[in-house]
């Protein structure tokens, strides 16, 4: 079973195997091969991505690497370090990711596995999803851009609580935080992911990637910079082909068809 697959204009990555949910070596270098290419992508194709679904493909999203492989390996520093490097060669592409990324977040997100729903745009979760850092519990710290992610997505004081007490956050906590973006029956988040996936592929490629640019700068940026930013991307969207299919259709009271 292939990690990525075309659904239409949505790009499906399976990050984790097995039952629980287990990040793989293999399977994150090929979803990492995938989303790298996007970079290169002419958002005005039609036939190109227009979202990244993520998604495993068991009875958990994910929960992190195998514990097991980290206790058996000879040299414990240098092998984690590898499996961190693997880890970020995947989420560098994902959080940089030109279209919108969506997370079906069945069961567990733990370790590994919460750090790639954060990275995601938007999640769906179903009423027993559970996230947990997981790294204090054997004596790790956390990878996968946690410590970037989560303060900025909760706040500094919730992080700090949240990392350092190793807190279980259900679902209503995580949809409170803004960490789901939606909460489902259980047996319902694949197809309500994969709805919200496909529903923003078929939307304005181009300008959503422009969205989520800004988005991205916005920590680093002071207000004057980003506006000028912002003032440039209006400008850009407006000349282009999604701007002049989303002008004509407002005037003609009509949905705009953008692909």
């Amino acid at each position: 079973m292939s990690a990525v697959e075309r659904d239409g204009r949505v790009l499906r990555c399976r990050i984790s195997t097995g039952r629980h949910g287990a990040l793989d070596g293999e399977l994150m270098r090929e979803v990492t091969g995938a989303l790298t290419a996007l970079a290169g992508q002419d958002p005005a194709d039609p036939d190109g991505v227009g979202a990244v679904l993520v998604h495993g493909d068991g009875e958990n999203f994910c929960t992190g690497g195998n514990v097991r492989d980290f206790a058996a390996a000879q040299d414990r520093g240098a092998f984690v370090h590898e499996v961190a490097e693997i880890f970020h060669g995947l989420q560098r592409p994902l959080v940089n990711s030109p279209v919108p990324t969506v997370a079906a977040v069945r069961g567990w997100a733990a370790g590994a596995g919460m750090s790639v729903a954060l990275a995601c745009d938007l999640a769906v979760g179903g009423s027993s999803t559970r996230m947990r850092p997981a790294y204090p519990g054997i004596g790790f710290s956390p990878d996968g851009g946690m410590t970037w992610m989560l303060p900025r997505l909760v706040g500094a004081a919730r992080a700090r609580r949240i990392l350092l007490t190793d807190e279980v956050l259900d679902a209503g906590t995580l949809a409170e935080l803004g960490l789901l973006t939606e909460v489902v029956d259980d047996d319902a988040v694949a197809d309500a992911a994969g709805a919200l996936a496909d529903r923003l592929a078929q939307g304005p490629t181009a300008a959503l990637g422009r969205i989520r640019g800004l988005l991205g700068r916005t920590w680093e940026s002071k207000l004057d910079s980003q506006l000028d930013a912002e003032a440039d991307s209006i400008a850009t969207c407006a000349a282009g082909p999604e701007g002049v299919e989303g002008l004509a259709a407002f005037g003609e009271k009509r949905r705009p068809h953008f692909h």
